[in-house]
């Protein structure tokens, strides 16, 4: 009769046996009997977090810089409900984790026991697919089944509780095999010839084509970003992305528009409304890329390209939807259009280059300030032969970099796009450094933002990790108050950051390097300093307290009609703008 093993040693054998390198975690009393099995366990490294939070949103870095799913392991009761934030985070921007949580012993499930927490039915609506173990013997097919469903077709985060009693017992079929584990989850891969075929037609008969590229792009692994270039290449179409596709294709070719939307480009928005022919990778139309919905891309056919069915057709209309990954149609795709000669698009992209010509993302300069978006652009200059690693925390800081930082590969930039998570962009920092240990790391945050996870300097410290966090710091949450500034007539209602701290020595109190910026002749100097440093760094960067972040669609306004220096609050196109359209 083989050995008998219990449930946390089942556990930890079936995550080695799926390639798991780190688990990030925070023990508790309901997890720890697989902390009991880790101990001593060198096959998998186990990373202590200061908050489950900072676990998730680890896991998340560590995911989308490598491409393998990230795991969590955290105890019941409030390590659960502190990691929901990061589960939800990654269910919207669609990164595979596997989350392993503790649960009370069984017999106790449902008395309002210590740390009980309803974990499955919290996280029922924010994750791909959820498990309450309650035998052993069933561990096995369940952890093989999650890592499955976390990773193929539209990824997503899986949880897994587990109930104490659960992890101490032996399967009760001893002698008897472990039941495999299901297929119940097979997502459609191929999409069906002939509506590839349609595609190529609707592509090569357009005299205005853009492709709308998203975040599925990138999930769906390397190959599809160099597939999206090689049909771009063949078509000649112009391209832009959502906040989550960039990197996907290069920033610095002549045909890339920049990011779309909210705060998109001028003539990427207006390339959009322009079109005859759309053709969506592996985005979902959300509401910061469409602005108005009836002013959406009026008179263009659309055609989109999704590997998650309910995705086609949810918010805007689309006369051709494809199911299928977006590699392999795009694979399908390039293969289908064969010798074709591409169109002659010389007078579309004459348009396009006179909406490039307004010059949208130009911002005042000032000399006694450091103006954020200058920040950026000498942050990407001085760091982009190293091919950074980029996150970001969420607000103006965001949309900045995501503005002027200049992306040309996949997996380098780190973002919480549909939650907008702060406090995101520290722990997936730490999560992407352990997953990439030779690469420059750089957190750009807020100084609002990092104070959300700011107790994570304590785990980049312990594992001696060089992670730099750049923060523009104008002591305000600054996207709050630029909607206060342009919508509620400047009433700044708790969006000043009072009462905060010595960015600098709070770093050093950690073990980290503080540097701070504030004169703009310093600006070079103190990035270089920065870099020099082979420890994590941090870097308070006093910038311009009242910039705000164009372009800017307003509420409620078409994707037209965006604000850019100069204009009105009511968000209207100067006469300039108007007579580029």
């Amino acid at each position: 009769m083989a050995q008998e093993r219990s449930g946390a040693a089942i556990l930890v054998d079936c995550l080695v046996e799926q390639g798991v390198e780190f688990i990030f975690g925070y023990p508790g009393g309901a997890v720890l009997p697989i902390y009991d099995q880790l101990f001593g366990d060198e096959r998998i490294r186990h990373i202590l977090v200061r908050h489950e939070a900072g676990a998730a949103h680890a896991a998340e870095g560590y995911a989308r810089s490598t491409g393998k799913p990230g795991v969590v392991l955290v105890t019941s009761g409030p390590g659960a409900t502190n990691a929901v934030t990061g589960i939800a985070d990654a269910f919207m921007d669609s990164i595979p984790l596997v989350v392993i949580t503790g649960q009370v012993a069984t017999p106790l499930i449902g008395t309002d026991a210590f740390q009980e927490a309803d974990t499955v039915g919290i996280t029922r609506h924010c994750t791909k697919h959820n498990y309450l173990v309650k035998d052993p013997a069933e561990l096995k097919s369940t952890i093989e089944e999650a890592f499955r469903i976390a990773t193929s077709g539209r990824p997503g985060p899986v949880v897994v509780d587990i109930p104490k009693d659960v992890q101490v017992a032996v399967p009760s079929r001893i002698g008897i095999a472990a039941q495999p584990a299901l297929h119940r989850y097979n997502p459609q891969m191929v999409a069906p010839a002939e509506q590839v075929a349609e595609a190529i037609e609707l592509l090569s008969r357009a005299e205005r084509p853009v492709f709308y590229t998203g975040g599925g792009v990138i999930n769906s692994g390397p190959e599809a970003s160099r597939l999206l270039r090689q049909l771009q290449d063949l078509t000649g179409a112009p391209i832009t992305s959502t906040l989550m596709g960039l990197g996907s294709f290069p920033a610095d070719h002549p045909d890339w528009l920049g990011m779309l939307g909210m705060h998109g480009t001028f003539e990427a928005n207006m390339a959009m409304n322009k079109c005859d022919v759309m053709l969506c990778v592996g985005a979902r139309f959300d509401d910061r890329v469409t602005g108005r919905l009836d002013a959406f891309s009026p008179h263009s056919t659309k055609i989109h390209i999704d590997i998650d069915r309910s995705s086609i057709n949810k918010t805007v209309p689309v006369n051709l939807g494809i199911v299928g990954d977006c590699g392999t149609v795009l694979e399908q795709l390039i293969a289908a259009w064969g010798d074709r000669r591409p169109r002659d698009l010389g007078e579309w992209k004459a348009r396009i280059a006179g909406w490039r010509a307004r010059e949208c993302l130009a911002y005042p300069e000032k000399t006694q300030q450091i103006m954020p978006q200058k920040a950026i652009e000498r942050l990407y200059a001085l760091t982009k032969d190293h091919n950074p690693v980029i996150s970001t925390e969420v607000g103006q800081h965001q949309m900045w970099a995501a503005q002027y930082f200049r992306f040309n590969d996949p997996g380098k930039w780190l973002t919480s796009g549909g939650l907008g998570t702060m406090g995101y962009g520290l722990p997936a920092a730490i999560g992407a450094q352990l997953g990439n240990p030779d690469a420059l790391v750089i957190d750009i945050a807020g100084e609002a933002s990092i104070q959300m996870n700011i107790q994570e300097l304590g785990t980049a410290s312990q594992y001696r990790l060089p992670v730099k966090v750049f923060i523009l710091n104008n002591e305000y949450m600054g996207m709050v108050r630029q909607w206060q500034e342009l919508t509620y007539e400047s009433r700044y209602s708790n969006s000043y950051s009072d009462s905060l701290p010595d960015f600098v020595h709070l770093a050093e109190a950690y073990g980290w390097k503080g540097l701070r910026i504030e004169d703009p002749a310093d600006l070079d100097a103190g990035i270089a300093a920065m870099l020099a440093h082979d420890g994590p760094v941090m870097v308070d960067c006093r910038v311009a307290k009242e910039a705000n972040c164009l372009p800017m669609i307003p509420s409620g306004a078409a994707h037209t009609e965006m604000m850019l220096y100069g204009d009105r609050v009511e968000g209207t196109m100067d006469d300039e703008a108007k007579a580029l359209v």
